[in-house]
């Protein structure tokens, strides 16, 4: 069990740049503690001390805000860091290094006994603050979610889950538009090639689009009038189209 301990308190060293001492995380990170009775309540659980389990579960709660039950399985090196708000389900396995921030949940959507009903984590996966992860489904090694997604489906190993319902982001795809994108002479809005949500990507796409047609729709205008063709106002377009202002409400 002190060995357990002094990994947790290294691993928080080496994650959080905030910690200074060994001291400060044993005494003053609410995360360690909740791990730490964490390891009795689930002890007694399997010794099938149910009330035990469930009533030193239930004293890690009020002591750090941090809800684990008794009956989930958490890995080595888990830092659970501010952890305020952090719910564990009964049947959620936590792998090993993973970081969990506060706010987090890992629920469930079954209401059948007896059953997977909450998510499993792999290795090394980061969960973000607020982020709710439902369903008892894997999110493979090294993945990660983002604050405040919430995530309804397996996750693949190393990829990263953004928005409400999740979307899982696909770096090879995302390189192909944007070289589509340089390819039809525009750059998008307000967008980085690294730019999270993927929906946000995909408006800015649209409306680079529409300011190139508008663009082409204007030269064709100008040229015709240059040939002697006069435009009457029904075939004129109407208000020139702002992509700013709207790039601006998709940020």
């Amino acid at each position: 069990m002190f060995g357990r301990l002094r990994e947790d308190i290294a691993s928080v060293r080496e994650r959080d740049p905030a910690a200074r001492s060994s001291w400060e995380v044993l005494t003053c990170y609410p995360g360690i503690h909740a791990l730490v009775l964490h390891r009795l309540s689930h002890w007694a659980w399997g010794q099938k001390f149910f009330w035990v389990g469930r009533f030193v579960s239930h004293l890690g709660r009020l002591l750090t805000g941090i809800e684990i039950h008794p009956g989930a399985v958490i890995g080595r090196r888990v830092f659970i860091d501010h952890g305020m708000g952090v719910v564990i389900g009964e049947t959620a396995e936590v792998g090993d290094d993973c970081t969990i921030y506060q706010g987090v949940t890992l629920g469930g959507t079954s209401l059948y006994r007896g059953t997977k009903r909450h998510p499993t984590l792999g290795n090394g996966v980061v969960i973000g603050a607020g982020a709710k992860v439902l369903g008892g489904f894997m999110v493979g090694d090294g993945a990660k979610v983002g604050s405040n997604a919430v995530v309804v489906k397996p996750v693949p190993a190393g990829a990263t889950a953004v928005g409400n319902p999740a979307r899982i982001l696909d770096p090879e795809r995302d390189e192909a538009r944007a070289q589509k994108a340089e390819q039809m002479g525009f750059s998008a809005y307000g967008v980085t090639r690294d730019m999270d949500d993927p929906v946000s990507k995909a408006l800015h796409g649209l409306l680079d689009h529409a300011v190139e047609t508008d663009r082409r729709l204007q030269e064709i205008l100008r040229r015709l009038e240059r040939a002697g063709i006069a435009m009457d106002e029904a075939t004129r377009p109407g208000d020139r189209f702002d992509a700013e202002r709207i790039s601006k409400l998709v940020d």
